[in-house]
């Protein structure tokens, strides 16, 4: 059975929406999608999903939104990403600095708290957020990018008009790897029944 591993945005989780569609969709084409909750600390996410990887030797691997960004920093695996949001660390940089005026961390928390369930827990303190920018760097060095990658952008994502997802930056790094689609952010049921299950077995060699 051949491991689609799929890496959650911020504040998702194992039971998040779209891999569990995916795993639904893709069950009968002995795929096995996995998803797992990790640390919102960068360094700390990054180490627990290299080691998924290497337990779990997945044939293709899905990120979503900021999870695009621990995505990139595994190499030697065809990825597809939703929604990137690889611009995310340059607002948190400056996040980093007010969130050391007293109450300013705790109402990020609140504004941010993660519905119930299995879900990323996320905490904005200087310490996390300090470590994006060079999450960011790490993400996106030319130097070991040689994998197949392809993204989809939602032409009504709102995250665009703040620049935090950005076609521009995809194509700095990426060039014309990337599709537009009819809806938000937060891709919905109908677009990744059809479009997202589609690359996901188009990428894995799979007829439909």
């Amino acid at each position: 059975m051949a491991i689609l591993l799929y890496i959650h945005g911020m504040g998702g989780g194992a039971d998040s929406r779209i891999p569990s569609i995916l795993s639904e969709e893709l069950r009968c084409y002995c795929i096995d999608v996995v998803v797992r909750t990790y640390d919102f600390d960068p360094e700390v996410g990054a180490r627990q999903i290299s080691d998924w990887v290497q337990e779990l030797k997945p044939s293709l691997i899905i990120g979503e939104s900021l999870g695009s960004l621990q995505a990139l920093r595994i190499s030697g695996i065809p990825e597809i990403f939703v929604s990137p949001a690889l611009n995310t660390p340059l607002y948190f940089s400056v996040l980093s600095l007010l969130v050391m005026i007293p109450g300013v961390g705790r109402l990020f928390d609140n504004i941010y708290k993660p519905r119930q369930g299995d879900r990323q827990p996320l905490h904005f303190t200087h310490r996390v957020l300090s470590k994006y920018m060079n999450h960011r760097r790490a993400a996106l060095s030319l130097e070991q990018r040689n994998d197949e990658v392809f993204a989809f952008f939602g032409s009504h994502d709102h995250y665009r008009r703040s620049g935090i997802v950005s076609i521009r930056t995809w194509k700095k790094y990426f060039g014309d790897t990337f599709a537009i689609y009819d809806g938000t952010h937060f891709m919905e049921e109908e677009f990744v029944r059809t479009i997202l299950v589609h690359k996901a077995l188009t990428v894995l060699g799979v007829n439909e």
